[in-house]
């Protein structure tokens, strides 16, 4: 069933309009809702709705409680492929919970709020942006760690990272989510503007799985369930640019990595030089990396995971 939770009216006659695909079984009032397009440049959650909606509406019978699937809570920018909220420039993930007398982007957020209060279990599905590709992962605020973190664990995907950001999370969907008790995880997966298949067909095993756990799926789900690393076990470390120039990457990112092993070169194509020699400092795992060719000093160019020695 298809439902329309904002229809606001717009300049030139149009409308803005946000919807959800309610899929219910038979049994059941868990109800677990997957939500995605918050910035518009991010599309791997696209493909992951798409398989969700069509294998449940083809297994209702094997599902208890409802899924509630939103493909865009920003319809504009994924229309516009704008990360932000087109015209106002506005990042959606950095207003909720919003105000619902405010202004339209404050309305929005706050009627988002109110509809996926009360959910089991919500999945926010992100991307990188169109300069770095993020290995499928799920992000945890440290303080809602220990509640989270064993459903992270099903969904098949490869890194737990549970960091504090206290400053930043306060005005996103998920911090204003779990603050009122309805469980949100964050997916970050891929790069923007791109969709990685292999990633989201993990990811819909992984829900599938989930579900199971949660008691709403009776059908098959995959055998071989990725154990994740979680990165309370080590640390994360930022490699960033020393110098501006065209980066040369000698990795890719899921690669594990040496103490000293060369990640890329920074080079000038002008004078045929090398600008930096970008070296790993510890052994570990590269879970972000740098795909945009073009850097200035500063850039963030890779993040990697190295574990403590047990």
């Amino acid at each position: 069933m298809i439902k329309t939770i904002i229809s606001e009216g717009l300049p030139v006659d149009e409308n803005l309009i946000i919807q959800k695909n309610i899929i219910c079984g038979n049994t059941g009032n868990q109800r677990l809702c997957i939500v995605t397009g918050t910035h518009g440049d991010e599309l791997e959650g696209q493909y992951v709705c798409f398989e969700l909606a069509r294998q449940l509406e083809a297994n209702k019978d094997l599902l208890s409680g409802c899924v509630e699937i939103y493909p865009a809570l920003n319809p504009l920018g994924v229309d516009s492929v704008m990360r932000g909220f087109p015209a106002f420039d506005l990042d959606m993930n950095r207003i909720f919970p919003g105000d619902n007398d405010g202004h339209l982007i404050e309305h929005m957020a706050s009627s988002i709020i109110a509809d996926l209060t009360g959910a089991d279990m919500v999945i926010d599905i992100h991307s990188s942006n169109i300069f770095l590709r993020e290995m499928p992962q799920v992000r945890v605020n440290v303080q809602s760690s220990e509640l989270l973190v064993p459903y992270a664990k099903l969904l098949n995907i490869d890194f737990i990272w549970v960091h504090d950001a206290a400053t930043v999370l306060e005005a996103t969907l998920a911090h204003s989510l779990n603050v009122i008790n309805s469980k949100t995880l964050v997916v970050e997966m891929g790069i923007g503007m791109r969709i990685t298949r292999e990633y989201g067909d993990r990811l819909v095993e992984g829900i599938f799985n989930l579900m199971a756990k949660m008691g709403m799926w009776k059908g098959d789900v995959a055998p071989n369930i990725s154990e994740p690393i979680l990165s309370s076990t080590g640390e994360v470390l930022f490699m960033n640019a020393d110098a501006s120039g065209v980066i040369i990457p000698s990795v890719t990112h899921s690669m594990s990595v040496k103490k000293g092993d060369l990640l890329c070169q920074i080079v000038d194509p002008l004078r045929g030089i090398v600008l930096q020699d970008l070296l790993s400092p510890v052994d570990g795992m590269v879970f972000t990396m740098r795909t945009y060719p073009v850097v200035y000093e500063g850039s963030l160019i890779a993040r990697i995971f190295s574990q403590k020695e047990v």
